[in-house]
């Protein structure tokens, strides 16, 4: 899967997730911060990228998970 695709699958997910506009998931949005997302909310993220992708992440991986960048990174670098 290319990093593009990865991306288009995050944003799928964050869209509802977070309940946000396609348009405004890009690489530098920040998941904490410019969502408002708190500690319940990443790991239901972080849940929902692990069903996606089949992959599993520590939870010391997740907390570096802090934007969407950083998400299709990981998830890239682990398939």
């Amino acid at each position: 899967m290319t990093k593009e695709e990865v991306l288009q699958k995050v944003r799928l997910i964050i869209t509802k997730h977070f309940d946000v506009e396609e348009d405004k998931v890009v690489e530098t949005l920040n998941i904490k911060d410019d969502l408002g997302a708190d500690s319940i909310s990443i790991m239901e993220f972080v849940l929902e990228l692990e069903d996606e992708f089949g992959t599993e992440i520590s939870d010391e991986d997740a907390e570096k998970i802090e934007t969407v960048g950083a998400a299709v990174d990981y998830i890239s670098s682990h398939q």
